[in-house]
């Protein structure tokens, strides 16, 4: 992996530093970026080789930058880690299990084992992702994008109906209760 460019877009120094001091010396060039904003602009600069994504952040959320990735054929083809402490606000955009989705995800905090797991298991996710239609047929560009955008949409309307539904059935327990 000599010469790989990894970016950690992510709002607290500390994990940016820490990720950095975590690989191993002069295997990779680790760049840095603060907020999803500045994060969008280096993927497409730089077009490094993983990209670690805090889910929250400023400016540009990480959902945001999730979405913008996977829209663009040749950006959606970087292995992905998603870092967050909180699971259940990515589950609530992206269903489990993550690995259908083709990135990595990895609590924080976390230990160099684990980062260093889940470096592979992107890398290796990455590989069986599908190549999208329109690297393929460049005129079909435009059509898989939308089709891309649309199933995301589709993902996080569902998650959305599942929690309404759970909530909608606490709901009628609790007036079951009250009727008792």
């Amino acid at each position: 992996m000599a010469g790989q460019k990894i970016l950690v877009i992510d709002d607290s120094k500390v994990i940016r530093v820490r990720v950095r001091e975590m690989l191993p010396q002069g295997n990779f060039e680790v760049l840095e970026a603060k907020d999803g904003e500045e994060g969008l602009k280096l993927i497409r600069q730089a077009r490094p080789n993983l990209i670690m994504l805090d889910f929250l952040l400023p400016k540009v959320s990480g959902w945001e930058v999730y979405q913008k990735v996977q829209a663009h054929p040749e950006l959606s083809k970087i292995p992905l880690v998603i870092m967050s402490g909180r699971e259940e606000e990515v589950m609530e955009k992206i269903p489990k299990p993550f690995e259908k989705h083709f990135f990595a995800f990895i609590a924080k905090p976390f230990e160099k084992k684990q980062l260093t797991e889940a470096i592979k298991s992107a890398m290796v996710l990455a590989k069986k992702k599908p190549v999208p239609e329109a690297a393929a047929a460049p005129s079909s560009e435009a059509g898989t994008a939308d089709i891309q955008a649309m199933t995301l949409k589709m993902a996080k309307m569902q998650a959305e109906i599942d929690a309404l539904k759970k909530q909608m059935s606490q709901v009628i327990a609790i007036i079951k209760q009250k009727l008792k």
